[in-house]
């Protein structure tokens, strides 16, 4: 388990890494601005993906994390 420190830092770079620094900024700001309930957005989060689709885009991001 990281810590409070470790764990924001590591989600900055993960955001910066994947959206850019001003991105990043962009959406930290609107996470501040609108909160949201994260359950319900996850809930709702892949719905319009049958499962099979949600299998290959599941191994696709499996696939490159291990190749790096």
């Amino acid at each position: 388990m990281h810590t409070e420190m470790a764990l924001r830092d590591a989600g900055m770079k993960i955001l910066i890494d994947n959206l850019g620094k001003v991105e990043a900024e962009r959406f930290i700001s609107l996470i501040i601005r609108n909160p949201f309930d994260y359950t319900e957005w996850q809930r709702d989060l892949f719905n319009h993906m049958s499962v099979k689709e949600l299998s290959q885009l599941a191994m696709k991001a499996y696939n490159n994390e291990n190749d790096s």
